[in-house]
């Protein structure tokens, strides 16, 4: 029983240790030389797709019990320029901003201002008749509907199977529809008001009955209209006050000041040989739009950041809601948030949480990461994962869409892991 007594003791002096710790940019020296060595392997790997032109530049950062294991900035952020890829340049966040916004979303739940399975209309009315589409004709995009069975929720926003589909990259049915009432894709017409163009999209039908599946879509931009509503300011004030600025994240933004314009690392995308090329305006979305004034404030993809800065917000979930001496959200919630919502594995392997793809058992035993490792990635090669188990945080940052070679996130993580000794 003593023996007992001790080893519990010394685990939650450890936990209360490791939610103490604020994360330094310092790389820690590893006590063991073949783990070092083996980390080192990294560098081979990702030196070789430089050469071969798959990518041009890339940030790794690797934590493991609040020490940074890993912290490296590969060939450019501005391949034109010659520009060297630095550790702190800021990336276009995209869709890892939903994670952000998913724990807006989760501060106003611990304050008693909304329950999961509320209907959103009772902030915003729009949503109070919502449809769902029955017949579509692709001739002239015209549709018939017919009601939706239950009201959209706001778990179904947080999950995903709202039926909310995206104007940019939804099914074809979904994004003619939405282009005919002209629905931002969140990076673009970003002087749109942001309650307007949600009214509009609410008006729409929805692509499937809520909670029937899982629609990636623009689900997480109504939530930022729902922070707006509630806390009676602009989801950007709302994310600064609130998660920036307790965790002590100084460069996250919606609008990227003038003064840190230089370090926007730039955009590419492949030619039919696969190999890097500059990107160019393409789908209305200008490349520079985290350097340009916005009312749209994109819940779903807005952010601009840094590998560091996102870490410490992962760090915070991982520490179980606490990070810089603030206990922004109970553990309780944490665990809500990274737990599996649905009845359904949402991708054939793995289910989704508040926010998050949770690693399902059968994902961990073909892959690196554990069981329970909660993730998401973004549109121009953002990718980041929480491993509890491991105890991990991990971020992988480029700047390319599309990418053929995609594959060396998949690749990192399999050198990360088989260093852990």
């Amino acid at each position: 029983m003593k023996k007992m007594c001790l080893l519990l003791l010394c685990c939650t002096a450890f936990s209360s240790l490791l939610q103490a710790q604020v994360l330094t940019p310092e790389v820690v020296p590893q006590q063991n030389p073949e783990a070092a060595q083996r980390l080192a392997r990294i560098d081979t790997l990702v030196n070789g797709y430089l050469s071969r032109h798959w990518i041009n530049g890339v940030v790794t950062l690797v934590i493991q019990d609040g020490k940074v294991l890993q912290y490296k900035g590969y060939g450019y952020a501005n391949a034109e320029q010659k520009k060297p890829m630095q550790t702190n340049d800021l990336f276009r966040l995209a869709s890892q901003t939903k994670a952000v916004v998913s724990t807006g979303i989760m501060l106003l739940y611990e304050q008693g201002k909304l329950y999961l399975d509320e209907p959103v209309a009772d902030f915003i009315p729009a949503f109070a008749h919502s449809m769902v589409l029955d017949q579509f004709n692709a001739a002239d995009t015209t549709f018939t509907t017919v009601p939706a069975k239950r009201p959209i929720t706001i778990r179904d926003l947080l999950t995903h199977t709202s039926g909310i589909d995206y104007a940019m990259i939804g099914t074809e049915k979904m994004r003619a529809i939405y282009a005919k009432s002209q629905v931002s894709s969140g990076l673009t017409d970003l002087q749109k008001n942001l309650r307007e163009s949600i009214d509009v999209l609410a008006k729409l039908p929805l692509a499937h009955q809520p909670g029937e599946k899982f629609t990636y879509g623009l689900s997480t931009d109504v939530l930022g209209c729902v922070i707006e509503t509630i806390s009676g300011v602009d989801l950007e004030t709302f994310l600064t006050r609130n998660i920036f600025i307790p965790l002590g994240m100084k460069d996250t933004y919606f609008n990227v000041p003038a003064s840190k314009a230089g370090r926007l690392t730039s955009v590419y995308t492949e030619d039919s040989l696969h190999h890097v090329v500059a990107a160019t305006r393409a789908r209305g979305l200008d490349p520079d739009y985290p350097l340009q004034h916005k009312q749209y404030f994109s819940g779903g993809a807005g952010l601009t950041s840094t590998a560091f800065d996102y870490a410490m917000f992962l760090q915070m979930l991982l520490n179980g809601g606490k990070y810089n001496g603030h206990q922004l959200l109970a553990p309780r919630t944490v665990q809500l948030m990274t737990s599996g919502q649905l009845s359904f594995l949402y991708n054939g392997t793995d289910n989704f949480g508040l926010g998050f793809n949770i690693t399902s058992a059968l994902s961990a035993a073909r892959e690196a990461r554990n069981e329970g490792s909660f993730s998401w990635g973004g549109y121009f090669g953002t990718t980041y994962w929480v491993d509890p188990k491991a105890r991990l945080v991990c971020l992988i940052m480029t700047q390319q869409a599309p990418n053929s070679h995609g594959e060396l996130a998949r690749k990192i993580e399999q050198l990360i892991y088989q260093a852990l000794l």
